[in-house]
């Protein structure tokens, strides 16, 4: 059973029982999850379509891309729950529900945001930014008009839930949310929403590098670089954020130690769910193009991605050193 050290006391891993009392954790630290530029709205009502009825757990309105907010469906889950008979089924009737039943969602998503008047304040800034002319145009835009998307969350993400989702057409994010006991005291270990952008979602200076990212750096042993970076014309397993999908043109290989700098750059044809996996593959346009080396600066080893990292092309190709990318 997983422990976590901290402050001096060891937390145990708490498993939950009831679907109640995970849901009730994750809407009290809503806000930690999904940062400041989303609004996690506490609804269950129904979404019907004939003879098939689905409860949501709640709905995200999220304006981290100004140009682009989105509306998620969210389902809070247990990993005790069957993955394919609870989970799968579930999502499945969200996506055949979901636009018939578009102007009920409408309805009462108003009802609830009037509720609350820092809410409403908070969505007519983020409308004002993306150029509604009102709420009712905001909302017709993002349930009808744009494609439907889900937030899993869930105590522990397994190979079963990820083969589900990839076997669904919609983009789904999995975040993982746990909690550790020690006598009464809690405390959570989650993935935040967007984690790959999440500093630059919360730093206005970082604003405008936002609204343009197209570029996906990803880190490469030198090895596998050769081999499939450039000698497949893709890469692959790599974890993206279902609302950078459509957002990446461009993807940049960064070779690890001893090389430790971007090196070569493609420009994207294609990304794919890979495997039965919860993460992509990217396919290139045509073989990836060399360029002068973007190196790590001695005594920058933090600096160094160890993850996929965004960024834009404008920055990736006048950028002199590794730092000045990012």
């Amino acid at each position: 059973m997983d422990k976590v050290s901290f402050n001096g006391k060891i937390f145990t891993y708490f498993e939950y029982v009831k679907e109640c009392d995970f849901e009730k954790d994750v809407i009290e630290h809503s806000n930690e999850i999904f940062g400041p530029k989303s609004i996690y709205i506490d609804i269950k009502k129904r979404i019907q379509n004939d003879n098939i009825i689905t409860i949501p757990d709640g709905y995200l309105i999220d304006f981290s891309f100004e140009n682009d907010p989105r509306l998620y469906i969210i389902e809070n889950e247990l990993v005790i729950h069957d993955p394919y008979r609870h989970i799968g089924q579930q999502l499945l009737k969200f996506a055949i529900s979901y636009r018939a039943s578009g102007r009920r969602i409408k309805k009462f998503l108003i009802e609830k945001i009037n509720e609350d008047s820092q809410t409403l304040d908070t969505i007519e800034k983020g409308m004002a930014k993306a150029n509604y002319r009102n709420i009712d145009a905001f909302l017709e835009d993002i349930i009808f008009e744009k494609e439907l998307r889900a937030i899993i969350i869930i105590d522990k993400i397994t190979s079963d839930l990820e083969n589900v989702i990839n076997q669904l057409t919609m983009k789904i994010d999995i975040l993982e949310f746990q909690c550790f006991i020690s006598d009464e005291e809690k405390i959570y270990k989650f993935t935040p929403f967007l984690e790959e952008i999440r500093d630059m979602t919360e730093d206005k200076t970082k604003e405008k590098d936002l609204q343009a990212l197209d570029t996906i750096v990803v880190p490469a042993n030198v090895e596998g670089f050769n081999e499939t970076f450039i000698g497949e014309n893709c890469w692959y397993a790599i974890r993206i954020s279902s609302s950078m999908i459509d957002r990446i043109r461009y993807i940049a290989g960064y070779q690890t130690s001893p090389i430790s700098a971007i090196t070569h750059y493609a420009e994207v044809s294609k990304i794919e769910k890979y495997k039965d996996t919860g993460k992509y593959i990217v396919y290139f346009k045509e073989p990836a193009k060399k360029i002068n080396p973007i190196k790590l600066q001695s005594g920058k080893r933090g600096k160094a991605p160890q993850s996929p990292r965004y960024t834009t092309f404008e920055k990736l190709i006048s950028a002199k050193k590794l730092e000045d990318v990012f």
